[in-house]
């Protein structure tokens, strides 16, 4: 299959996506709120393992941090040698600059600086990184160090906390190994939290009756990752960056790739603490960080959980106001692999094509829509529609809910997961699986407005 780039300029072209509202040549002269630097870097995730990638200065990239409602300039300068582009995850942007080739965002040349101007909304904690094609070459797009976060502030900012901490995390060194069914599937080394293995780097220093919020980013290119903190519980009060109907408590985070999860913490239990993976083996690879109350000199303790646990439902409300079924136009879509041979990655199909011949269904706006995921596949895909926000509705097993907002839900094997959304923001909207793999050999479909 040829690279997603395959037709970026046809593409544009024939779908009128060139004009570019909101995106400023290199010539503009207007002083950025922010500038975003794509350049070679080098992560230091422990003395012994440096990782050679490209990141935006650093790795996670510089906080940006919006008002929601007042315009900004983001300034993107490229420096390497390859074309990019940045997509500004969870925004209701234009298509122009939302940041997906395939929606005909331009890309950034090699050597080019452009500037952003955008209107950011919605509030919340939203993320950008690279959107381009990886392939086998497991050093590129979202193997890269190319994220970083985003929070866009309300004119209302609560601030019920103390502390805030921002932590991505990551996986490093990939590579291609057979899975049980003979096909190819990226396999890592390393497993980082803010480009850190466990042990290496300041520890997050609380003080014992403080209230801590933290802000976490799955920016793995293809993982699920489950994150505790030993002794402590974790109040979840936003997925994705939107306030959850009902906030509630929970001993683990789940996060596939994309997701996020803002969740505050009671400093109650003096001591030092691991916040990491709760399977042993990620930990081991080196996903955590270490918690340390002011005055504790302990070792960093880690108490294992003897099982997994995690349910959108327990953050959504009952199904009382639930909209009429003639009032929602359905769009069914079936997710499934096609055998390519020992050896070899699947082929990803929605409706039993791959991208770029998948459908292009038309959306009328101000009409409200369900997708209806049927997972037929052994994989658990986490699905992110572009500039728009979705509510969940159906989840596996017909459990039915509402009140949780998200641009990225994960949608388990052999199961059914459907979401709503009203369409808003007219132009073309990118689906696709967030897995860097899956999302490379074709598991994507564009919806364009009427």
């Amino acid at each position: 299959m040829q690279p997603r780039t395959w037709n970026r300029r046809d593409f544009m072209m024939a779908t009128g996506a060139a004009a570019c509202v909101g995106l400023l040549d290199s010539r503009a002269q207007e002083t950025p709120d922010h500038i975003v630097t794509i350049d070679a870097c080098t992560v230091e995730a422990s003395p012994k393992h440096l990782i050679r990638t490209v990141g935006y200065g650093q790795v996670p990239g510089p906080l940006l941090r919006l008002r929601e409602g007042r315009a900004s300039t983001i300034r993107v300068v490229n420096r390497t040698k390859s074309e990019e582009i940045v997509h500004w995850h969870g925004l209701h942007l234009p298509s122009a600059i939302d940041g997906a080739m395939e929606e005909g965002t331009p890309m950034v040349a090699p050597g080019a600086t452009v500037q952003f101007q955008m209107t950011p909304q919605p509030a919340g904690f939203r993320w950008y990184h690279t959107h381009t094609f990886a392939g086998n070459d497991l050093r590129k797009a979202q193997y890269s160090g190319q994220h970083g976060f985003l929070y866009v502030e309300s004119a209302n900012e609560p601030g019920n906390y103390d502390a805030e901490h921002f932590l991505a995390l990551h996986d490093w060194n990939g590579y291609l190994t057979g899975g049980d069914d003979g096909s190819m599937n990226p396999t890592y080394d390393i497993s980082t939290v803010n480009g850190r293995m466990l042990g290496y780097g300041e520890p997050i220093r609380v003080k014992q009756g403080q209230r801590v919020l933290f802000h976490i980013l799955n920016s793995s290119p293809t993982e699920v990752h489950w994150i505790g903190l030993a002794g402590h519980t974790f109040h979840v009060i936003a997925l994705d960056g939107n306030p959850v109907a009902t906030p509630s408590t929970a001993t683990m985070l789940r996060l596939a790739p994309a997701e996020r999860v803002s969740a505050w913490v009671e400093m109650d239990h003096p001591g030092v603490w691991v916040l990491g993976e709760v399977r042993k083996h990620i930990q081991a690879a080196g996903m955590g960080t270490v918690i340390e109350y002011a005055g504790s000199t302990k070792k960093p303790a880690w108490l294992q959980s003897s099982s997994l646990a995690w349910d959108y439902a327990q953050f959504g409300t009952a199904d009382a106001d639930a909209v009429a079924a003639s009032e929602v136009e359905e769009i069914p879509l079936v997710l499934e692999s096609r055998f390519k041979g020992h050896g070899s990655q699947e082929r990803w199909m929605i409706n039993g094509k791959s991208y770029p011949d998948t459908d292009m269904p038309v959306l009328v706006q101000g009409r409200r829509y369900r997708l209806r995921f049927q997972n037929k596949s052994m994989d658990d895909h986490p699905m992110h529609l572009h500039r728009h926000t979705f509510e969940l509705r159906e989840l596996a097993g017909g459990r039915r809910t509402r009140g949780v907002m998200k641009d990225t839900v994960l949608v388990p094997a052999g199961a059914e997961t459907a979401v709503e959304f009203t369409a808003s923001n007219p132009g073309l909207s990118l689906l696709h699986c967030h897995q860097q793999n899956h999302m490379d050999l074709g598991f994507m479909m564009v919806f364009r407005y009427a």
